[in-house]
């Protein structure tokens, strides 16, 4: 079998027309690898052997072109090509190959994970840390580049967050919104002690949110009770949902007067 002609299609594709009518799309890497350029007759091995290669290049090029869309970790670009039905050594060799040309780093990575996930998501340095420990990333490198956040930034989005979940408060008390508060953003990987700073420095005002409650209460339990014991009731239950006692006091005595 002969090789009639090389023709360039795109980038580092070529077209190799046979003598048999046949056509082959490679890469410049498999014509360079078995010396094409000067070995106008082919033998089956030969054939066979640019197939095998020019498969290895169509995943090698298209685990670049994953690459480009964003930066992957290593264990990422294992388990993109764990489905790609190639051999360990195949997988071995263009992991090595990336990494050699930098295109697999997980210090870039790393630094890059963080920045998006920084200024693009509501995650704190917490779950951050610990979806690239999942990375397979090391320890070091994880504690080293988390160290490197901006700390102001943190702050700022910490506060941005509490400022939204207070103003978003349509039931909860003073008390039940702190805890909930505390506990959202510890989920979102943020510290507790600067959840806590940022709250103590938030002026949260109960009463609107007290009165909604009350006037809940009240249609609710005057269908049952009356006097004494609907107050007794009402009060029961605002207390139990932790707004303070002399606040819930306050309000029932201005109710009844101004009936």
């Amino acid at each position: 079998m002969k090789i009639e002609k090389i023709k360039k299609v795109d980038k580092n594709k070529y077209q190799l027309q046979l003598s048999n009518d046949e056509a082959i799309i490679t890469y410049d890497e498999v014509i360079l690898k078995n010396n094409l350029l000067f070995k106008p007759q082919i033998d089956s091995n030969l054939l066979n052997q640019i197939n095998i290669d020019t498969r290895y290049y169509d995943i090698y090029n298209r685990v670049i072109k994953l690459i480009s869309t964003r930066l992957r970790s290593k264990k990422e670009i294992k388990e993109y090509l764990n489905k790609l039905n190639i051999s360990i050594e195949d997988q071995e060799k263009i992991i090595n190959q990336l990494t050699k040309i930098g295109l697999i780093n997980d210090i870039n990575f790393t630094k890059a994970y963080i920045n998006d996930r920084t200024y693009l998501s509501n995650d704190g340095p917490n779950k951050i840390k610990k979806d690239l420990e999942e990375h397979d990333i090391d320890i070091n490198i994880i504690e080293q580049e988390i160290t490197n956040i901006n700390q102001e930034i943190i702050y700022e989005k910490l506060k941005k967050l509490i400022n939204k979940k207070i103003k978003n408060n349509r039931k909860y008390s003073i008390y039940q919104l702190k805890q909930k508060i505390v506990l959202d953003l510890i989920n979102l990987g943020y510290d507790k002690d600067m959840i806590l700073g940022c709250l103590n420095n938030q002026k949260l005002d109960n009463n609107d949110i007290l009165e909604k409650q009350y006037n809940k209460l009240y249609t609710k339990f005057s269908k049952k009770y009356t006097g004494n014991e609907l107050y007794k009731r009402i009060k029961q239950s605002l207390y139990q949902k932790g707004f303070n006692i002399e606040e819930i006091n306050n309000l029932i005595e201005q109710k009844i007067e101004g009936m």
